[in-house]
């Protein structure tokens, strides 16, 4: 018999770990920028790469903002494979959405270092500032239907069942109060970088939730 530690420890994914470093890090970063460089910039807010003064610290942090995307990325298909979110069309295709639009985030994270000089209302800066925008819809709308699978399957319990949710009405508040003022953006997506640490915190606690596992000829339930 394979004890049920071992099964569940085993079933903590590498990427459930990368989850939870890249959850922290864009909520770490978010809080930087929002009240350690943004308040002592001298950069105008009209400058693609704001509140950025040196080109090569942008495209540090745009490699650094890519590569933390991109463990989301990881972190969302471990969440998708352990059933938290049932396995009806609705997770699927949720969680499907919401690693589409992480994934766009990665090539606007990308694209932006080639024209971090050019200004908002130049046509380089609004391409880019597209490809955020069908970013932030497609994550928005598949954390709404992912977390709204989630409440429905009923595998995860007590705060985790909430956490898919509060990610996409995050970003329900997120994507206007940033169009209207862009100088709230890096706060608000280091909250947005809190729900999803949140997120990454309950899939590792709980990786195979209401899940049974045969192991050998042992069947253990997880509750």
């Amino acid at each position: 018999m394979v004890p049920a530690s071992n099964v569940q420890a085993r079933l903590k994914s590498p990427a459930t770990v990368a989850f939870i470093a890249a959850g922290a890090g864009i909520a770490v970063a978010g809080a930087v920028l929002a009240f350690g460089i943004q308040p002592n910039t001298d950069i105008s807010v009209d400058m693609w790469r704001y509140p950025w003064s040196s080109s090569g610290a942008f495209v540090a942090f745009s490699v650094f903002s890519a590569a933390l995307h991109s463990l989301v990325i990881a972190g969302l298909v471990a969440f998708g494979r352990s059933g938290a979110a049932g396995r009806s069309r609705a997770a699927t295709r949720g969680v499907a959405l919401a690693v589409a639009g992480t994934a766009l985030l990665v090539v606007g994270e990308l694209a932006s270092i080639p024209i971090r000089d050019a200004k908002v209302d130049d046509t380089s800066a609004a391409i880019v500032g597209a490809v955020f925008g069908l970013a932030s819809i497609a994550s928005m709308v598949g954390f709404l239907v992912a977390g709204w699978a989630t409440l429905r399957a009923g595998r995860w319990h007590g705060w985790r069942r909430f956490t898919p949710l509060a990610t996409g009405l995050w970003l329900v508040v997120l994507i206007p109060v940033s169009t209207a003022a862009p100088t709230l953006l890096h706060g608000g997506v280091g909250v947005y970088g809190a729900c999803l640490l949140a997120m990454a915190v309950a899939l590792y606690t709980d990786p195979a939730p209401a899940v049974a596992e045969k192991v050998g000829d042992v069947r253990l339930e997880r509750a």
